[in-house]
C-alpha cells in the first residue's frame, strides 16, 4: 500500500470551508478511477451502473471520527482505504463481485482540503488492490462538526445465487479466509502505546508504532481483506457466509442463529491465542460453511464443524460466549 505524493496547492485556499463544495469536488473527482460497470459516472444527479445479472447487491457503512477512527492515528489515505475495504467485504460475503461505490463525506469546514484528497486517494488505491474494476460513481459533501464517511457499495452476482447466513447445515465444514486477531492486536498497541498521559490519542507515538509494528498497525488502520474470496467461496458451493467485522465468535453466532445450527471451533486451527482469534474484530475475513467432502477453495482454511446445537458456539466441544466488537459498547467518548 503506497500513499501517493499530492500536488502542491499552497497558493490555493486550503480548508474545505474556503474551497466550497464545487472546488472541493473538482480536486477530489480527478483522483478517482471510473468503475467498469458505470454507464454514467460522477457529474450528474445520479450515476447509472450496469447490472447485467438483473439483480444487484447493496450495502452501506459509516465511519465516524471518535468511535470508528482517530485522526491522531489514521492518515486520510488510510481512512479512504478502510472505508472502501470494509464495504467491499460485505458485498463479497454475499458471493458478489463489487462493482461501484457511492461515497458521502461530512467534514468540518475548518478541515484542510488535503484531507479530502487523501481520502480519495485511499479509496482509489483500495479499489485497485482489492476489487479491480470497481470505482466511485458518485456521492455527496456536507458540513459537520464531526468528520464522517458514509459508503454505499454495489455488487454483481453474475448469475449466482446470493450466499446468505441461513444456509449452514449440520455436518458442514466451517472455514475462514483472512487474518484472525491481527486488527485487534494493532488496536491494542495503539491504545496501550499511542496515547498520552491523559489517555488522548498521540500522533507521534502512533507514527513510532507504525515503524515498529507496520503489519499489525496496518491490519487495524488499513486492512487488506480477501475480497476475491467471496466469489471463490460462492462458486465452490458455500452454504453460508459473512464478513467477520465484529469478531469471529460474534459473527459465527449470527450464522448459527440464522441457520438454526451450532458451530464447534477447533482450538488447534484457531492458533496460539484462541481468545483473541475469536473476540478480535475488524479483520474483515470471510467466514463460510461448505458441505462435507467439498474441497476447500484457496484461501479458506478449515477451523471447525457445523453441529445440530441450534444457535450455540463451542471450542473443542466446550460452550463459549460470543464476545466481540459492538459500536455502542466501550467507547469512552474520546476522539483524538
Amino acid at each position: 500500500m503506497h500513499e501517493p505524493e499530492r500536488a502542491d496547492h499552497a497558493a490555493q485556499p486550503r480548508t474545505v470551508g474556503e474551497l466550497g463544495e464545487d472546488a472541493a469536488l473538482a480536486r477530489i473527482l480527478p483522483r478517482l478511477r471510473p468503475a467498469d460497470a458505470a454507464l454514467l459516472g460522477p457529474g450528474d444527479d445520479a450515476a447509472v451502473v450496469a447490472a447485467a445479472d438483473g439483480r444487484f447487491v447493496v450495502t452501506t457503512d459509516l465511519m465516524v471520527h471518535g468511535p470508528d477512527f482517530r485522526l491522531a492515528w489514521s492518515t486520510p489515505f488510510e481512512l479512504g482505504w478502510k472505508a472502501a475495504a470494509t464495504n467491499l467485504t460485505d458485498v463479497a460475503a454475499m458471493g458478489a463481485r463489487p462493482t461501484a461505490l457511492v461515497v458521502a463525506i461530512a467534514a468540518p469546514p475548518s478541515i484542510d482540503g488535503s484531507v479530502l484528497e487523501g481520502i480519495a486517494d485511499g479509496l482509489r488505491e483500495a479499489l485497485a488492490a482489492l476489487a479491480p474494476g470497481a470505482g466511485v460513481v458518485g456521492g455527496d459533501l456536507s458540513a459537520s462538526s464531526v468528520l464522517t464517511i458514509a459508503v454505499t457499495a454495489f455488487g454483481d452476482l453474475e448469475g449466482r445465487a446470493p450466499v446468505t447466513r441461513d444456509g449452514a447445515r449440520p455436518g458442514d465444514v466451517v472455514a475462514h479466509a483472512g487474518a484472525r486477531g491481527d486488527a485487534a492486536r494493532g488496536l491494542a498497541l495503539l491504545f496501550d502505546e499511542a496515547t498520552d498521559a491523559s489517555g488522548e490519542p498521540d500522533s507521534a507515538a502512533a507514527e513510532s508504532l507504525r515503524r515498529r509494528h507496520p503489519e499489525l498497525i496496518a491490519a487495524q488502520l488499513a486492512p487488506s481483506p480477501p475480497v476475491a474470496a467471496g466469489v471463490v467461496a460462492a462458486s465452490a458451493g458455500a452454504t453460508a457466509m459473512l464478513d467477520v467485522s465484529d469478531g469471529l465468535a460474534r459473527d459465527a453466532r449470527r450464522i448459527a442463529q440464522a441457520s438454526g445450527v451450532g458451530i464447534d471451533f477447533s482450538s488447534e486451527a484457531l492458533g496460539p491465542d484462541v481468545r483473541l482469534a475469536l473476540a478480535g474484530g475488524e479483520d474483515h475475513g470471510m467466514l463460510a460453511t461448505f458441505p462435507a467432502g467439498v474441497p476447500l477453495p484457496v484461501p479458506f482454511e478449515r477451523i471447525g464443524l457445523v453441529t445440530d446445537a441450534a444457535g450455540e458456539l463451542f471450542v473443542d466441544g466446550v460452550a463459549i460466549d460470543s464476545a466481540g466488537w459492538d459500536p455502542y459498547s466501550g467507547w469512552d467518548g474520546r476522539s483524538g
